[in-house]
């Protein structure tokens, strides 16, 4: 088992990539605390996971919140006994429009969910990596950071933002043998595919996928993969990277 013995929080783990990632993590031997506001689901996943043999705990957390994402971290290392790997996949997405046509609070609400929690998370989490003497934070960003898409700016700022943060936290944790990378998923079949299509339909679904070279959208499995990689040893090299999954939608 490529995770045997690590303690992971996985925030979004309710449903889409976060839920894939934390099923994936589950499966090869980590500890898993799922984070979410989606609590009948959030503890629905967490029990599966533990019917199926694995270890999971589900506590709801708001990312946005530093005094839950706190609680968060406290619980890992307490359920636990401390923490290896930190996921923040938790993201909210824009309605796909005009640029002028986002409203103050949703722009707002865009940047604490995908760019404010990935701060707070660093604030408590990056200590209590440390205490184990090093480990792995991976931040859920977005091929909308690298090639945007019209009718999503504030979207793909945020996104962008992370792949920056990404970068520098690499730089500023490498010392304390803290891995810091990011997943770059291309649009994917989760719950948010309607808000950046502006409605699930055929043809919207057609125009996008006509833009992702290898003819599909990505999957939660797809990014679940990509993040049993960049956890595990096997990257033991591998920091500051912002790894497109996406399909050759980035070429």
């Amino acid at each position: 088992m490529r995770l045997a013995g690590k303690v992971a929080i996985v925030t979004g783990a309710a449903s889409g990539f976060g839920e894939g990632i934390a099923r994936r993590f589950a499966s090869e031997g980590a500890k898993v605390v799922l984070a979410d506001i989606d609590d009948g689901r959030g503890a629905a996943v967490a029990r599966e996971i533990a019917a199926a043999g694995g270890a999971a705990d589900y506590v709801h957390a708001d990312v946005t919140a530093k005094d839950e994402v706190a609680a968060l971290i406290a619980r890992a290392e307490k359920r636990f006994g401390g923490l290896d790997i930190l996921v923040n996949n938790a993201g909210m997405a824009q309605r796909n429009g005009p640029m002028l046509d986002t409203d103050e609070a949703s722009f707002d609400r865009i940047f604490a969910v995908n760019v404010k929690s990935i701060y707070l998370a660093a604030i408590h989490g990056v200590p209590a990596l440390d205490r184990r003497g090093g480990g792995v934070i991976i931040n859920t960003a977005s091929t909308a950071g690298l090639r945007p898409r019209p009718g999503l700016t504030w979207y793909n700022g945020s996104k962008g933002a992370v792949i920056a943060l990404t970068k520098s936290m690499a730089i500023e944790l490498a010392p304390k043998k803290i891995r810091v990378n990011a997943l770059c998923p291309v649009a994917g079949d989760t719950p948010m595919l309607a808000d950046f299509m502006g409605g699930d339909t055929p043809e919207h679904r057609a125009r996008f996928v006509a833009t992702i070279p290898l003819g599909r959208f990505s999957r939660p499995d797809d990014i679940a993969s990509a993040a049993l990689y960049l956890a595990s040893d096997e990257a033991s090299l591998v920091t500051g990277v912002a790894l497109e999954i996406d399909g050759g939608r980035c070429i």
